[in-house]
């Protein structure tokens, strides 16, 4: 059984920094490319950023581009998400999310990232 818990979410300032960690249990984690989603409330779940299964490509939506960074740690069974210069449009809750193929297999529960103006 494959869980996915984050941590790292809180309340920052604009402009400030907050890393998002996903820790994995169960699975095979190096098996998995690792993605982030974020939903803002009334808003859909949409892609943040996604990491292959060995790391050695990322993919990021265009609104965090240059501002956030995806990483990985296979010996960790972790995904980060880096998050610098932090804007109010930020703010959403962030998932994390093992990806097998073109399928989002397993989710976290979730992670809320505010921030303020």
């Amino acid at each position: 059984q494959v869980q996915l818990v984050e941590s790292g979410g809180g309340l920052v300032r604009a402009g400030g920094s907050l890393r998002l960690s996903c820790a994995a249990s169960g699975g095979i984690f190096s098996n998995y490319a690792m993605c982030w989603f974020r939903q803002a409330p009334g808003k859909e779940r949409d892609l943040v950023a996604l990491i292959s299964r060995g790391g050695d490509r990322t993919y990021y939506t265009d609104p965090v581009k240059g501002r956030f960074t995806i990483s990985r740690d296979n010996a960790k069974k972790t995904v980060y998400l880096q998050m610098n210069s932090l804007k109010p449009e930020d703010t959403a809750v962030y998932y994390c999310a093992m990806r097998s193929g073109v399928t989002d297999r397993y989710w976290g529960q979730g992670t809320q990232v505010t921030v303020s103006s």
